[in-house]
């Protein structure tokens, strides 16, 4: 596999393994909690990675066949963050990211320059398409453990100041931001 590729595989790979062990392992009012109103929780976090997922498979379909594609507007076309168990929901992440996978194990070098029209960025190629599936991936998983952070950053008292970056400021929260 080259190298590229490989690597983009070390990222996707690893976060199915993540979900798994946060929906087997913490409670799901912390998973559910949103850090604020209007943000995501980790639950809304993971359905998205679900949606993203058919997404991203899909336009690696759409490179490989010459295709455009349609941008994704995940408040439009996203599903609704669903009543089912988040550990069947990491379940099904994982499911699909191995799906996901396969799919990317059939690329090769050469394939990394073919090009596609994005309906909303315009042209673009497979590889620069695969660094934001990555990175996606990374970032909303990112997005979730900092709203997995915030109870225990209202409570941690002197050392708040250390997650300053990470803290999201809520009414009714007394945030001491101790020097």
């Amino acid at each position: 596999m080259d190298e590229f590729l490989a690597n983009i595989r070390s990222v996707l790979i690893t976060t199915p393994a993540r979900w798994l062990s946060l929906a087997q392992t913490l409670p799901s009012e912390l998973l559910e909690r949103k850090p604020e109103p209007g943000e995501w929780s980790a639950v809304e976090c993971l359905s998205h990675l679900i949606d993203t997922d058919r997404v991203f498979n899909f336009r690696i379909q759409c490179f490989l066949t010459g295709e455009d594609f349609p941008a994704f507007n995940p408040n439009v076309e996203g599903s609704p963050v669903s009543a089912r168990s988040i550990q069947d929901l990491a379940a099904e992440f994982s499911t699909l990211r191995t799906t996901s996978l396969k799919s990317l194990e059939t690329l090769s070098a050469a394939d990394l320059d073919r090009r596609a029209r994005h309906a909303e960025l315009g042209p673009v190629t497979l590889r620069q398409m695969l660094n934001e599936w990555a990175a996606h991936d990374l970032m909303h998983t990112v997005q979730a453990e900092r709203a997995l952070m915030q109870p225990l950053i209202d409570e941690a008292g002197p050392w708040q100041r250390y997650f300053l970056d990470h803290w999201v400021e809520r009414p009714g929260v007394n945030h001491r931001r101790e020097k």
